[in-house]
């Protein structure tokens, strides 16, 4: 009898031991990689640190672009999280340079992935290139580093960036975000807008409006029910709307840009007289 008592302690213990074990295997946190499905684009190093570039794309194109950096201390190989990280992308032309708009860099997502994006009005070409300054710290010490990268016109060749003086006589960048995969189906709708102060200064404009009017130039150039104009979220800096897509094919996404007064700065009504407006994205899917 006193074998069987301690045959069943033993078997309540190691049940217990089993079951702990597994709690704890539970309660391990499990390492994510912040920047997993991301391409790293660029990447230098230093004495002691490096910085990593990423970006959703293979290589950046003119237009919108998101992208990610982390800036790595060879000293205990940890990634930094108060870099205070800042940029300026430059065009260098024959005659001029000027600036892009683009969004201040955060790390309030990842600590140690510092995230912006930068909407570039034009290509490099062999004599006209853009570069990436950055200004940033490691251990207190202030950093700048300045470096060229190549921006190409996207590989499928549909206008999804839009850069144009409005009849208020002031430059504008309107650049699609979403969908990145349109659907047969109502899909959230994203762009960002800026006007150009300088060369350097392009601000978000807010509180516009930008009617959308899909089309189907192959068929018909019918459009389709549902759409809902793209209107400033000042929580996202970004305009925000509903984008009908009834079948798969090319669509030609008419816009009209208003200012705060309803005042049409560009594009045009599509009539049967007037079969696009001066003011659209391209869409193929």
């Amino acid at each position: 009898m006193k074998t069987l008592k301690y045959i069943f302690a033993l078997l309540i213990l190691s049940v217990s031991f089993v079951s702990c074990s597994s709690d704890d295997d539970e309660n391990i946190p499990i390492e994510t990689n912040p920047v997993e499905g991301l391409n790293k684009i660029y990447e230098f190093s230093e004495a002691d640190h490096s910085v990593e570039i990423y970006s959703e794309k293979q290589i950046l194109e003119v237009g919108y672009n998101e992208i990610s950096i982390r800036i790595k201390d060879l000293t205990n190989d940890k990634y930094i999280t108060n870099a205070r990280v800042t940029w300026m992308p430059m065009m260098h032309m024959a005659t001029m340079e000027h600036s892009a708009p683009h969004s201040m860099l955060s790390n309030s997502e990842e600590s140690s992935v510092y995230k912006a994006h930068i909407v570039f009005q034009m290509a490099s070409n062999d004599t006209e290139y853009w570069d990436l300054r950055l200004n940033y710290s490691v251990n207190g010490q202030p950093m700048e580093k300045e470096f060229s990268i190549s921006v190409v016109q996207p590989a499928d060749g549909l206008k999804k960036t839009q850069v144009f003086t409005g009849s208020d006589d002031t430059k504008y960048v309107l650049a699609f975000i979403n969908p990145k995969a349109p659907k047969v189906a109502l899909n959230d709708m994203q762009a960002v807008l800026y006007k150009m102060e300088s060369m350097v200064s392009f601000p978000v404009v807010e509180n516009y409006k930008i009617t959308v009017d899909p089309r189907m130039p192959g068929m018909g150039n019918h459009s389709s029910p549902n759409n809902q104009d793209l209107t400033y979220n000042a929580a996202t800096k970004k305009y925000e709307g509903k984008l009908s897509l009834t079948m798969t094919g090319f669509w030609k996404i008419n816009m009209k840009l208003l200012n705060e007064n309803g005042v049409v700065l560009k594009g045009e009504d599509v009539t049967e007289d007037h079969l696009t407006s001066s003011l659209y994205f391209e869409l193929e899917f």
